[in-house]
């Protein structure tokens, strides 16, 4: 019993191994047959359209040599072609191909197999890595990972495409002895995937793009039918299924295909081994895919090559002769086609076709165009010789080198290669090139870190060292180029040297200027990328650290920004900004999360979804602070569907609140097929540049004046004096996120660049120009450009490489021929000036030209066959234009005539075509290209087309369709084909008037005829073309444009111009104008109060009824009486209440106004109408001030001898009588200036317009006259305007034939609306055009809701032919405007402006006589800000009040130059009889102010000087002293200070817009900062305005002092003791009391409140002696202390 068991056990073992063993077997002593085809298919994924393919087919022998070692051959392989429409064309052998590559092909190879793992490969050096990866095609179907216990199972499998994810699943049919495999690998997931990505560095995936919708997705199945024998399985068949799509769009609009198909039959077992060749084997790899010349070959053609030296000369030959007086339309492919052929030689060619070459201009300049777009480090190692050698000029080497570092492929080699030339002598000497090359150094090392997911942080320590050298020697430039190139690299290796710059470890960083610590945080962008965590704490820790510079905490926000955060570090920015101190970076932060809320781009969802939570946290009061405050703006496009998008963003950052920012950055980016970029980058910064250009110069180094202020402000210990802005400007210029140039603008550049400009060699070169230009010169530029070539390379299961690619080239071109004659001929030796004196001519051929081509391929590349789907883009384009410009300076004249010229059928046409491309390199001309749409659907569809017009009445389309029955020639099965999309149109317009005719025609027929979707309707043939051709029968011999100044413009005018003083009938109309000569009386005296009589002209109403309504408007009502409104509101209807309560939700601003009943009560009344309704008279907004006119004070007097000018009378009636006494000025004045449009025809018609202007001077009246120039047509447009004073101006505007179709009447004139300066233009009409009402009414509509939001609108009955608007200048920073529309008053009160308004210059107050002083002085009040003293309350600059309770006779700081410069200091005291003093320190004098009687005493440098004498001008400096009021202003706006105003009761301080944020004092630091406005001297924030106020007196030393101060600042006791944290503590002030000196008692005081510091009882500190320590110590309570303000001393002391 027992050996029976023993015996079934071990039968159940045997067994179980032969089921478990399913590993592929080939026995030792067979050879075993396959049959193996595969088949790669490409295009789109329906039938019936054009495909392009390749089909290998072979017979694979396998036989093993030994143990695990196995011989692998191909029998009779072929090659087939397939271009053409699937399925009904076939394939084509490529019989060539297949003889060329037969030996390579049936060579054997070895490789190792063990347990069904493909493991080393071999073979001989004359395979070649393309043929070898066939063969990994097929060892890949031979892969099986296959587990013994499971039948369903995942695994990441090794293969020809890299490691994937990859799922078995396996079942066995027991009655046919067989077991089924099924294995699919997921080409999406894998752990290590092989593929090429060339020209993608700068781009940034979407990963929520892709988890949406995948652009390119790709997945292969494979089914095997497998045998069991004796030691495994036999492979019986197994077929390849793969498949992977792309699309630029989401996945819903359609993707292009590749599909692979693999089969592996089984045939037969021979007993013959297979016999490898004579030749070393040698390792060749793996079964995982391997690069070949793939990388350097283009998709776009194959290129034989036999003699790569002599085809090379050839294209360049070809490209040089055929690009001369125009662009070649084949130019940019004979260029691709040159850059392939350089990409094939050796660089000794390269060296050969230089040495050529190289004295020859046209062939030079391709050279050192195409030799960037080679690619390899070949291009950089022949820039770098040729400049060591002399050969390249700075600029040639500058360009060359700027388009290398963005082409070549990113290697160990490149980046070798630009960090030795780096340190090159020449490249050294030169920093433009220096710059280059570092900067290349870091983007070439960020290139090659994008393609490697480890790399060596070795790479950027030659920079790194470099950088650590700069900030030992403090070399700031250096350091600022470094950080540049750090951040261009993008490593995270860089973090901590970038760090060492920023001032948040030590004082070492802290003492760099603060642009280097900007340099570093912008430097942080790139590495964000990578390391978005470790950047998003820093730029944190930044941010929130409030003693940094408010500049350094926005560019922390935008680096934070920039790194995507979620939602918690978002909020926590929210909270951040919800207790900040300054307002610019409140004001930034909130502005930068406020348009990413509005951002529609999937890359920014997840930021855009955060910010609008946080932003709910936030005021929205922070969205309505004043554009001086910084911002940030994001505005983008995007389409998700298509997923394609732009953005712009922009970075105002200031921090003083000035006019001119710091700087701004503004960048574009773009969004295409699930990936970002930031295209464009440009940032300027203008620190310390309007201080260059408005500030006096002449003031830095006046040592005394510096000296004698200190000796001042010695009292002020504690006083820290701001940094001196370097006047500096920059700019950088980034490209795709790389910085590839920046350049700092200072005095020192800006002189040289002076000196540059009117040096000799500049003269001599303008002399040359002008000989050159006399003798005739002619030019020839040509620009070759690869702009574009991304492509990504993966393998297919069958081992062919896949390639996406897109390629751009365009040829630019410009050939001009320019000739100057002069009259008379100028001097050998001539001047200048010589040409004021003589009539210049210049004649100008010019015919600029461009072609590019942009090529889109999806399909199968290699060196020896390509077989693709490619879509091909091509626009050319042709203006030619022949010029002749001549100018006579002595004679006043200028004609410019433009010629004829002869122009190709069009002059710009772009066609577009996808095709089906097959070709390989053994028959090239046996290329195939396939549209892929067929021709004949195109053709029958066209006759459908027709048919259907012909047939329906109701088809008025330009495309017409209907379906298709197709039969299959494979199968009986009918294929259903829609209709075809077409579209063909043609535009076109002519010009009569030049004799030339436009059209644009456009030609579509795409595949949306099977799915009306994006891609579908890219695909197929489009094309748009652009033609300019002459009129038939209208010849036009030239175009002129001529202008005549002076006394000769009369001879000029071609049209006798004749305006009849009578109303003459308008041609094409003379029923209507006799209707309108009969009805305009009538109508006149119906509506209007005229003073004309019944018979004058319907314009003379128009100006009638222009004074009739400003009359009336002078008379209308300023209040209601509320009895009336009562008892009119109870008798109204409801329909009105209702209008009434919509018109009040309108008119009335709750929160802009303090008292808004009261104020909005009294609003301009635009009728008086008393039909109107009663509820809505009830609730009318009326304006309190009626708009008094200037003019009818003030008239101007002329000599004219007309009664009607001599008398005082309206300003519509003296218009009118000017205007009657003359109607055409020509009659008596000769034209000011004339000019000529007009087209010279064949025939002698005069075509074209001739513009007059006249000016008759003792009316001050201009007229201007535009009349057509052909004899049949009388259209006229004329203008009058007069100058009725100096206060008003009215102007009347006709056209149509003769002037008297439309009219309008435009009236401007100046007044008060009470005591305001005002001005109101108002246009009135009586015809006009209806399209230009309906285009007033398209704009109006197009207004924003949220623009109208912030106006208050009422509907009124205003005159139904007016529009007036009024502006009120209620202050100098302040309007209200209001604006009357036929049915509508619209009012904006209280519109703050960014700059002053000159209202005190309206008046004639300006002072300086000199006209610069006076434009720099306008320049200067423009921006000025002001703090003011009025009734014992003090306005800041930033507008903050408070109650200055002053100390006696003791001096304050009112306003002073806050930085080491000292260019001013404004004191302020109050004497004994509580009298205000001013004194004023600037330049080398002390201006005093003060009262005196009833008068204002100035004296300068003690010295008084009468008001007789004023004003008072100083000798050297532009400093002014003159009366202003009741008081005296100092004017000094070149020293900063722009005025000083002092009267008995007031004062008043401004200082220019570029002295903001650097001012401190009483009166702040002007920088807009309103939350930290109380600073002390030693910048400390005070709580109290008062303690604020006392910081800044002037103490005394002692009580015997001459200042005749008798008190100090010092630190108090708390008069209380009190206990804190449970000790008995004394606490002393930490904010300084002023208190009287040792001697002095006080006979004044005030209570103040300020901080005390808490110390226990027994501390040392209690001593006094260490009182003043305190001032630098925390703050643990507030309490009120005694401050004196006014103190006697005993005699012992005075």
């Amino acid at each position: 019993m027992r050996a029976v068991v023993l015996a079934l056990t071990l039968a159940l073992v045997v067994s179980a191994g032969q089921h478990h063993n399913l590993a592929p077997e080939f026995a030792a002593d067979k050879t075993y047959m396959y049959k193996y085809e595969a088949l790669l298919l490409g295009g789109l994924p329906d039938e019936g359209l054009a495909k392009a393919g390749l089909k290998v087919s072979s017979k694979v022998l396998i036989s093993a040599e030994a143990q695990n070692i196995y011989i692998l051959k191909l029998v009779e392989p072929e090659l087939f072609e397939y271009s053409g429409i699937w399925p009904k064309d076939p394939l084509i052998p490529a019989t060539k191909l297949t003889s060329a590559m037969a030996a390579q092909l049936m060579t054997p190879i070895k490789f190792e197999y063990a347990n069904g793992v493909v493991g080393k490969m071999f073979a001989p050096e004359g395979v070649s890595t393309m043929v070898l990866n066939i063969y990994r095609g097929i060892l890949n179907v031979l892969q099986l990972n296959i587990k013994k216990t499971q039948n369903v199972y995942e695994l990441q499998e090794a293969g020809a495409q890299g490691v994937c994810k990859t799922l078995y699943a396996i079942t066995e049919d027991e009655k046919a002895d067989r077991i089924l495999l099924t294995k699919t690998r997921d080409l999406n997931h894998c752990q290590e995937k092989i593929v090429k990505d060339m020209g993608l560095a700068y781009t940034e995936k979407c990963v929520k793009c892709q988890q949406d919708s995948k652009n390119l997705r790709g997945t292969t199945g494979y089914n095997y039918i497998l045998k069991p024998v004796a030691n495994g399985v036999l492979i019986l068949e197994a077929t390849v299924n793969e498949l992977i799509q792309f699309s630029p769009f989401t996945e819903m609009n359609g993707a292009a295909q590749m599909q692979t198909k693999q089969s592996l039959v089984f045939l037969d077992i021979q007993r013959a081994p297979i016999e490898p060749i004579q030749a070393q084997y040698l390792h060749r790899g793996t079964l995982k895919y391997e690069f070949s010349t793939e990388l350097l070959q283009t998709p776009i053609q194959i290129i034989k090559i036999n003699n790569v030296q002599a085809q090379i000369v050839e294209v360049l030959n070809h490209l040089v002769t055929n690009n001369v007086e125009r662009v070649h339309e084949d130019a940019p492919l004979k260029f691709l086609e040159f850059i392939q052929l350089l990409r094939e030689a050796r660089f000794e060619d390269l060296e050969m076709l230089w040495s050529q070459y190289r004295t020859r201009p046209a062939f030079r300049q391709w050279i050192l165009d195409a030799i960037p777009a080679i690619g390899t480090p070949a291009a950089l190692r022949f820039i770098k010789e040729k400049f060591s050698t002399d050969d390249l000029t700075v600029a040639e080497a500058a360009q060359a080198l700027i388009a290398s570092v963005q082409m070549v492929t990113a290697d160990t080699e490149s980046i070798k290669l630009l960090e030795t030339l780096a340190v090159n002598n020449k490249i050294v000497k030169s920093p433009i090139l220096r710059e280059i090359v570092l900067l290349g150094h870091g983007t070439m090392i960020s290139k090659y870190c994008f393609e490697r997911p480890v790399c060596p942080a070795e790479l950027l320590r030659p920079i790194q060292e470099l950088l650590a050298e700069a900030i030992a020697k403090d070399e700031t430039q250096e350091i600022s180029l470094l950080l540049r190139v750090l951040g261009n690299a993008g490593h995270p290796s860089s973090i901590k040297p970038i760090t060492k710059v920023l001032p948040i470890h030590g004082t070492a960083a802290a003492s760099l200027p603060m642009r280097i610590h900007g340099d570093a945080i912008m430097a942080l962008r790139n590495i964000a990328k990578k390391e978005p965590r470790v950047i998003q704490e820093l730029a944190l820790q930044l941010y929130m650290d409030k003693a940094l510079h408010p500049e350094l905490r926005m560019l922390a926000c935008i680096v934070l920004f920039e790194t995507r955060p979620p939602i918690g570090l978002i909020t926590t920015l929210a909270n951040i900004v919800k207790t900040e101190q300054n307002l610019q970076v409140a004001s930034f932060t909130y502005s930068h999360m406020k348009s990413l809320t509005r951002s529609t781009a999937a890359i920014h969802a997840s930021v855009a979804a955060a910010c609008n939570v946080a932003i709910k946290i936030l005021s929205p009061r922070l969205d309505r602070l004043s554009l001086r405050f910084s911002k940030a703006i994001h505005v983008d496009i995007y389409d998700s569907p298509l997923m394609l998008g732009a953005a712009a963003t922009a970075f105002y950052i200031n921090d003083a609140a000035t006019i001119l920012p710091r700087s701004i950055v503004a960048k574009t980016s773009a969004y295409l097929a699930g990936a970002a970029a930031d295209v464009l980058e440009v940032g300027v910064r203008t620190e310390g540049l309007q201080e260059a250009l408005l500030k006096n110069p002449a003031l830095i180094d006046s040592a005394d004046r510096i000296t004698k202020m200190k000796r001042v402000i010695k009292a002020l210990s504690d006083l820290r004096s701001l940094p001196v802005n370097t006047p500096l400007a920059s700019i950088y210029v980034k490209f795709f996120g790389q910085e590839i140039a920046f350049a700092n603008i200072d005095k020192a550049l800006i002189e040289q660049a002076i000196a540059l400009a009117t040096g000799p060699s500049v003269q001599t070169f303008g002399k040359d120009a002008i000989k050159a230009l006399l003798s005739g010169a002619s030019f020839h530029i040509v620009k070759p450009l690869l702009a574009t070539e991304m492509r990504r390379i993966l393998p297919t299961a069958a081992g062919l490489p896949m390639e996406l690619s897109l390629y751009t080239a365009a040829v630019a071109a410009a050939a001009a021929q320019v000739k100057a004659t002069t009259t008379p001929a100028l001097p050998e030796n001539f001047h200048v000036a010589h040409l004021l004196k003589t009539d210049i001519q210049l004649e100008t051929e010019i015919r600029p030209s461009i072609a590019v081509n942009t090529f889109a391929v999806m399909g199968v590349n290699t060196a020896i066959i390509q077989a693709a789907l490619l879509s091909r883009a091509k626009l050319n384009s042709i203006m030619p234009a022949k010029i002749i410009a001549s100018l006579d300076i002595t004679e006043g004249n200028f004609k410019i005539e433009v010629l004829p010229v002869s122009v190709p059928e069009h002059i710009a046409a772009m066609h577009v075509e996808t095709v089906a491309v097959v070709r390989n390199i053994e028959d090239l001309p046996a290329e195939k290209i396939t549209p892929i749409i067929p021709a004949k659907i195109l053709k029958s569809i066209s006759r459908e087309i027709l048919t259907s017009k012909i047939v329906s009445s109701a088809a008025a389309s330009w495309s017409q369709s209907s379906e298709i029955i197709h039969q299959d020639v494979e199968a009986d099965r009918p294929i259903k084909k829609p209709k075809v999309a077409q579209n063909n149109k043609k535009f076109c317009a002519k010009a009569v008037a030049i004799g030339l005719k436009g059209c644009l025609k456009v030609t579509t027929d795409n595949a949306a005829f099977i799915r009306d979707i994006a891609l579908y309707k890219l695909a197929g043939k489009h094309s748009v073309a652009l033609s300019i051709k002459p009129i038939e029968g209208e010849v036009i011999e030239r175009l002129e444009m001529e202008i005549q100044v002076g006394p000769k413009a009369a001879e000029k005018l071609i049209k006798q111009i004749n305006l009849s003083e009578e109303e003459e009938m308008v041609e094409g109309r003379p029923v209507l104008m006799k209707l309108k000569k009969i009805l305009a009386p009538g109508r006149q005296n119906a509506s209007l109060s005229s003073s004309s009589s019944s018979s004058s002209s319907s314009r003379s109403s128009l100006s009638s009824r222009d004074s009739s309504a400003s009359s009336s408007s002078s008379s209308r009502v300023s209040s209601i009486d509320a009895t009336a409104q009562a008892k009119r509101l109870r008798s109204s209807s409801s329909s009105s209440s209702s209008s009434s309560k919509r018109s009040s939700s309108r008119s009335v601003n709750r929160s802009s106004r303090s008292s808004s009943a009261s104020s909005l009560a009294s609003l301009f009344s635009a009728s008086s109408s008393s039909s109107r309704s009663s509820a809505r008279l009830s609730k009318q907004v009326i304006y309190r001030h009626k708009f008094q006119k200037n003019h009818k004070k003030e008239t101007i007097t002329s000599k004219v001898t007309s009664a009607a000018l001599s008398k005082s009378r309206s300003s519509a009636s003296s218009f009118e009588a000017i205007y009657r006494q003359n109607k055409f000025l020509g009659k008596e004045v000769a034209p000011v200036f004339a000019i000529i449009f007009r087209a010279v025809r064949a025939d002698k018609k005069v075509e074209g317009y001739q513009l007059a202007v006249y000016l008759d001077k003792p009316t001050t009246r201009l007229q201007i006259i535009l009349a057509a120039l052909a004899a049949d047509n009388n259209w006229k447009l004329c203008a009058d305007g007069v100058l009725l004073s100096k206060h008003k101006v009215t102007a009347k505007i006709t056209w149509g034939a003769e002037c008297k179709q439309y009219d309008t009447m435009i009236t401007a004139e100046t007044g008060l609306a009470g005591p305001s300066p005002a001005a109101r233009i108002r246009v009135a009409w009586n015809e006009l055009p209806s399209a230009i009402k309906r285009y007033a009414k398209k704009v109006y509509d197009y207004i924003p809701s949220s623009t109208l939001a912030g106006l208050i609108q009422r509907k009124e009955e205003n005159s139904s032919k007016q529009l007036s608007l009024t502006v009120v200048a209620t202050s100098d920073k302040t309007l209200d405007l209001i604006w009357k529309t036929p049915l509508r008053t619209v009012y904006k009160l209280s519109l703050h402006l960014p700059i002053a308004l000159p209202l005190d210059e309206i008046r004639g107050l300006t002072p300086f006589d000199d006209p610069v002083d006076r434009v720099h002085y306008y320049f200067a009040k423009a921006g000025a800000t002001e703090c003011s003293f009025v009734r014992d309350t003090l306005t800041t600059f930033n507008n903050r009040r408070y109650k200055n309770e002053m100390p006696l006779s003791c001096y304050q700081v009112l306003a002073q130059d806050c930085t080491d410069e000292l260019k001013f200091m404004v004191l302020l005291k109050k004497d004994h009889i509580e009298q205000n003093h001013i004194n004023v320190k600037i330049a080398d004098i002390d201006i005093d102010l003060y009262p005196k009687n009833t008068d204002v005493v100035v004296k300068v440098n003690g010295m008084e000087i009468p008001i007789n004498n004023l004003p008072y001008q100083h000798p050297t400096a532009k400093i002014q002293i003159r009366p202003k009021g009741e008081g005296i202003s100092v004017y000094a706006p070149s020293h900063g200070l722009h005025e000083v105003y002092f009267d008995k009761n007031s004062w008043t301080v401004k200082v220019v817009d570029w002295m903001r944020g650097q001012t401190c004092g009483l009166c702040g630091k002007a920088d807009g900062e309103v939350k930290q406005e109380y600073s002390a001297p030693n910048r400390h924030l005070t709580k109290n305005p008062t303690s604020y106020a006392h910081s800044w007196v002037l103490s005394a030393e002692s009580c015997r002092d001459t200042t005749e101060c008798r008190m100090k600042l010092e630190s108090v006791q708390l008069e209380k003791q009190i206990k804190f944290h449970d000790q008995e503590s004394k606490c002393y002030s930490v904010e300084p009391v002023l208190r009287c000196l040792p001697g002095c008692f006080p006979v004044k005081t005030t209570t103040v409140t300020v901080g005390f510091h808490c110390l226990p009882v027994e501390s040392a500190l209690n001593h006094p002696e260490v009182l003043s320590s305190t001032y630098d110590k925390s703050m643990d309570l507030r309490e009120t202390a005694e401050a004196h303000l006014a103190c006697s001393c005993t005699a012992q002391c005075a």
